[in-house]
């Protein structure tokens, strides 16, 4: 059993930058394969970042958001924080954290996540 804890989000003018931290309990984080979606009004969760576990640590993002986001992980701490940069408005949406052991699967989908955090709200003003 994991459990997430988002923070960090808030209002920031299009082209700044901010930091989204998720801190997980339970004493396996380093199997898991942690995520960052994105959910805008009307619109569907939608991929943004993920990063396999301790022992590979590959990175992948969503090509809205490559060059400007950076996912890492801090496996002592048990943490994964997002850098997001040169915000722009349409970034605006809630942010979740997600979590999956490692294994088979399309690690940018969003059905393939069994925990997630209750998310955290970031809003970029143009």
């Amino acid at each position: 059993q994991v459990q997430l804890v988002e923070s960090g989000g808030g209002l920031v003018q299009a082209g700044a930058s901010l930091k989204l931290s998720c801190t997980a309990s339970g004493r396996t984080f380093g199997n898991y394969v942690m995520a960052w979606f994105r959910q805008a009004p009307g619109k569907e969760r939608e991929f943004v970042a993920m990063v396999t576990d301790a022992n590979d640590g590959r990175t992948k993002y969503a090509d809205s958001v490559k060059g400007r986001f950076t996912i890492s992980r801090d496996n002592i701490k048990r943490t994964v924080d997002l850098q997001m940069s040169s915000l722009k408005p349409e970034d605006t949406a809630v942010y979740y954290c997600a979590a999956r052991l490692r294994g088979s699967g399309d690690y940018t989908v969003r059905r393939q996540y069994n925990y997630w955090g209750q998310g955290t709200q970031v809003t970029v003003s143009s």
